[in-house]
């Protein structure tokens, strides 16, 4: 693996990181990687080590590291104009625009881009606030929204709210989480009874008149929390009934991650009134997009600025990226080789106890470690323990859920199958050093 000895300068990189940012931006493991190079399914840190990189920066590097494609275009841009603001109308603003009319769900058309999936978002709650007439909010526990004073007030992790709610009429549903039922109950004779309580929250917590239910189709950070089948379905009803739109949170779940459909919400029978994502739609170029109804859109004031919101480099990317996605046929892949990966993840569960759950869509798959699988006592110790061992092995993962219990893949849509094997590899020999 290793190809060079470190130097002083090498080291640098993280003494910098550690001594000029903010401790808050905290680092993966135990000795802080520094890299250096992508290209593809691989990135190289400063000692010329080689990974794997099965995480893709958040589900954010969506087709590639340093994807030529991706890059050219880029450079393109670049060199033709860099920035407008959106005082001003450009090409690749309109172009993907209207492509994302062409391939979203239902009767999204409008779009409006911002910079990240905070920004997102934030634009989607003030939208549903202002066609709606309404101020209350309903997210779910075990969601992740972002870092702005209304995402942290809406994120449903106390270990990502370094503050109090600091905006009022946001409420929490319970998660659809079925391998820790906060019910105690089981799919299907639950009756659904995690979507069912938002009636009684509504009714209990709010006005009993909403402005809107937002919920990531699967939750990320929670963990990668699947929803039954029949959840959003009766989740949205419940919403619409009291008023409220649905916005489709699908900032980690686009763009094919879940395999055959563009967006995660597609494979319930739903139709969002509002969808916002970011993350793989740049490819690692920051990008945040919300997208409306016509009557959603038109209902949101004439006035409103984001600097780098649709700007020309970003829009070009992101085009760049679905147009790759459509030609080399990504969501198809995404389903073959997810189906792969999950075949090995069950194998792995079947081999260690200490394996309590295996879930996911595509290739946005999830393994929960716990110390007994009966009482489901969470096993963070297990992930840190696997995350060194599989750094050690060339393969970098990700980590989620509210216990720390949870190691989350987000491997490239072009992925293969050699590297599902690689990554099981690296993950069945990890395993193995922990025990039971």
């Amino acid at each position: 693996m290793s190809t060079a000895e470190p130097t002083t300068q090498q080291s640098e990189i993280v003494r910098k990181h550690k001594e000029f940012l903010f401790p808050a931006v905290a680092t993966y493991y135990q000795e802080p990687l520094a890299l250096v190079r992508g290209e593809g399914e691989y990135v190289w840190d400063d000692k010329g080590d080689k990974y794997l990189d099965c995480f893709g920066g958040v589900l954010t590097v969506s087709i590639g590291h340093a994807n030529p494609k991706v890059t050219q275009a880029v450079i393109e841009q670049t060199r033709k104009l860099q920035h407008t603001s959106a005082l001003y109308a450009n090409e690749p603003q309109g172009q993907l625009a209207e492509k994302l009319y062409q391939i979203t769900p239902g009767r999204l058309k409008k779009s409006f881009f911002t910079s990240s999936g905070t920004e997102a978002d934030d634009t989607a709650i003030t939208a549903a606030k202002l066609h709606t007439g309404r101020q209350e909010i309903v997210v779910l526990r075990h969601s992740y929204s972002g870092r702005s004073a209304t995402a942290l007030s809406a994120t449903g992790h106390s270990t990502w709210r370094p503050l109090p709610a600091q905006v009022a009429g946001i409420v929490h549903a319970r998660a659809p989480y079925c391998y820790r039922c906060p019910l105690k109950l089981d799919y299907p004779s639950c009756g659904l009874a995690c979507a069912e309580d938002i009636e009684e929250l509504i009714m209990t917590t709010t006005t009993g008149e909403i402005a809107a239910f937002m919920a990531e189709p699967i939750l990320g950070v929670g963990g990668f929390i699947v929803p039954p089948p029949g959840y959003f379905e009766r989740a949205v009803e419940i919403a619409r009934k009291h008023g409220g739109l649905f916005i489709s949170d699908e900032v980690q779940t686009g763009w094919g991650r879940t395999g055959d459909k563009w967006f995660g919400i597609e494979h319930w029978n739903v139709e969002p009134d509002i969808m916002t994502s970011a993350k793989g739609l740049g490819n690692g170029v920051p990008i945040g997009w919300t997208i409306a109804t016509p009557e959603v859109a038109d209902s949101f004031p004439g006035l409103t600025f984001a600097t780098f919101g649709g700007n020309p480099v970003s829009t070009a990317a992101a085009l760049t990226v679905i147009r790759t996605i459509e030609e080399e046929d990504l969501r198809t892949n995404a389903t073959r080789v997810g189906a792969y990966l999950r075949a090995g993840f069950e194998n792995l569960k079947e081999k260690y106890p200490i394996i309590g759950d295996v879930r996911g869509m595509g290739l946005m798959q999830a393994l929960e470690f716990v110390k007994d699988r009966e009482t489901k006592e969470p096993h963070p110790q297990a992930v840190l323990k696997i995350f060194e061992e599989t750094k050690r092995r060339g393969v970098l993962i990700g980590k989620g859920g509210l216990y720390g219990n949870v190691i989350r893949t987000g491997m490239m849509l072009n992925s293969t199958k050699d590297n599902v094997d690689e990554l099981i590899a690296a993950l069945d020999a990890s395993l193995a050093t922990v025990g039971s």
